[in-house]
């Protein structure tokens, strides 16, 4: 099993540590770390020298830059740190009232196409053949990112297209809709990007860290914990700020003083997001767990515990 791995079975079982160590994660400042830095921060972690608080900084490195399965660094603009500086610009922009439909097709676009990477290069590759991502790979994620391009802008489009005029049917399309449906659509990323860990498995450990085997079970729990994690994300981002704005909207200083109305939405939404993004990685370990029955029986059954051990993937 990867260090890294090894390190969240160890200290990231329960919800507010993995919460706590997430804030750590994210920092941005991780981001200026060089290839050569990250490996060496991992190859620390890995080595059997007792770590000490001084080493702090290599493990917090190595688990927010380094991938369990590929053994490298991750694409600067896909690890979990520049998670919030990518996608934020993305979201506020997917979420403003647009007036037309070319615009919010190309923001959706825009968020849809960063989401589906993110997913696509977190995901769990312990049981790929080949390290270059194959052809059919590739088909399903652009049908995926145009299909959840498309969807994100069916709001907008039912507004142009049946020239909806009624306020209260505006105020639905653009304020209510959009909150059910960027959590379907964020789940559908997820859920079809990585949909080959489900055809193919991913690999299970014991409780030593020890290679069982590679279970499709296993793969479909990881790809469903992660793809509900997601949904939860960009769900209560767009809930909380086109709800304020609404709440706002009915009161007299906001109706006296309009203009104030989208820059609290801005804010609302890069405040959403940030906060959420910590919560929603937490919601389920890295270090995922099934029960030895839920796996298939193929597997050998001399390893000790009843629970076994997977990467889950971001």
């Amino acid at each position: 099993m990867d260090p890294n791995l090894l390190q969240w079975k160890s200290q990231g079982q329960s919800f507010f540590s993995r919460l706590r160590t997430w804030f750590n994660l994210l920092d941005p400042s991780l981001l200026l770390s060089s290839d050569a830095e990250i490996l060496k921060a991992h190859a620390l972690l890995g080595s059997t020298e007792q770590l000490n608080e001084k080493d702090g900084a290599a493990v917090t490195l190595s688990l927010s830059s380094f991938h369990p399965d590929s053994g490298a660094a991750l694409p600067l603009v896909f690890r979990p740190p520049a998670f919030l500086p990518m996608s934020g610009p993305l979201v506020v922009a997917s979420l403003l009232p647009h007036s037309g439909v070319k615009p919010t097709l190309l923001w959706q676009f825009l968020l849809q196409s960063y989401n589906a990477g993110f997913s696509h290069v977190n995901r769990n590759s312990s049981a790929e053949q080949e390290k270059r991502t194959s052809l059919k790979q590739l088909l399903l994620i652009a049908g995926t990112v145009s299909y959840t391009a498309s969807a994100g802008a069916l709001p907008q489009i039912f507004i142009n297209r049946l020239r909806i005029k009624s306020f209260a049917l505006q105020t639905f399309c653009r304020s209510i809709l959009p909150i059910p449906l960027s959590a379907a659509l964020a789940f559908l990323n997820v859920l079809t990007v990585r949909n080959e860990e489900t055809e193919t498995g991913i690999q299970v450990f014991d409780c030593n860290g020890n290679l069982v085997g590679v279970s499709k079970a296993a793969g479909e729990k990881a790809v469903w914990e992660t793809a509900l994690s997601r949904a939860v994300l960009f769900g209560t981002t767009a809930a909380v700020p086109n709800l304020l704005v609404l709440f706002l909207q009915r009161t007299r200083f906001f109706q006296r003083n309009s203009l104030l109305v989208a820059p609290c939405r801005h804010i609302s939404v890069a405040l959403a997001l940030g906060l959420m993004i910590p919560v929603s990685f937490s919601l389920f370990s890295p270090a995922g767990t099934i029960k030895r029955g839920s796996v298939e029986t193929e597997l050998p059954a001399g390893a000790p515990g009843e629970t076994l051990y997977y990467h889950r993937g971001l």
